[in-house]
């Protein structure tokens, strides 16, 4: 068992502010890769904790439409949506454990009840964004200021259906790490080319993203 009874609690509290119900969808498989059960028990026991959440668990290998529906090409991955954002637009590739448990529990709240705490001209600022924009955010575990990067790129996937944003644990998936050059997390790769290091403000983040409109 991963939470402890003043998890429990900690966690009942924070879901009372829930509304709508949210799916947290789980791709492992039978054969479980490192830190799949680990996963599926730690969100197994999150989504007993609220009435509000519900668990779909589906095999990566077995399941293969299902994962290409949600745009899933690695494991463990985990994918929150709603009656109200049913496309796959937050992710989490790895375990969210450590600083990201967090993380987790503040994004069921936003999607459940369908906003953030974002100031109005951020959130009017996101409205400009009409083409795709796909963010990663590289983690570890034991990063205290990866959480913030982690939680703006996903407030943002939240409001403007054009973004996708994930979370990727760099030491569950060295090779992507070692691709886009992770020494230092978080490091944010924004449609590939742009690049963050550091929990930046959200105003910086989303100028940002703004500098990568298409010119055509």
């Amino acid at each position: 068992m991963f939470l402890k009874e003043d998890d429990q609690k900690f966690v009942r509290e924070v879901f009372n502010r829930l509304t709508d119900p949210v799916k947290v969808v789980l791709f492992t498989q039978a054969i479980e890769c490192q830190y799949c059960r680990e996963t599926r028990e730690l969100l197994t026991e999150i989504v007993a904790l609220s009435d509000k959440l519900s668990l779909e668990v589906y095999d990566f290998q077995k399941d293969h439409e299902q994962a290409q529906k949600y745009g899933i090409d690695k494991i463990p991955a985990t994918v929150l949506i709603s009656g109200k954002m049913p496309h796959a637009r937050i992710k989490f590739y790895g375990i969210p454990a450590g600083y990201e448990f967090t993380t987790l529990l503040e994004d069921l709240v936003d999607i459940s009840n369908q906003k953030t705490d974002l100031p109005a001209e951020i959130v009017s600022g996101l409205k400009q964004i009409t083409w795709p924009v796909h963010i990663q955010v590289f983690i570890t575990p034991t990063c205290p200021y990866c959480p913030a990067a982690v939680r703006t790129a996903h407030r943002f996937a939240l409001l403007n259906e054009n973004i996708q944003a994930e979370m990727i644990e760099s030491i569950e998936f060295p090779h992507l790490a070692q691709k886009y050059n992770v020494q230092g997390v978080p490091r944010i790769i924004i449609n590939e080319n742009l690049v963050i290091d550091g929990a930046v403000p959200e105003t910086h983040f989303l100028e940002q993203i703004l500098t990568g409109r298409p010119t055509a």
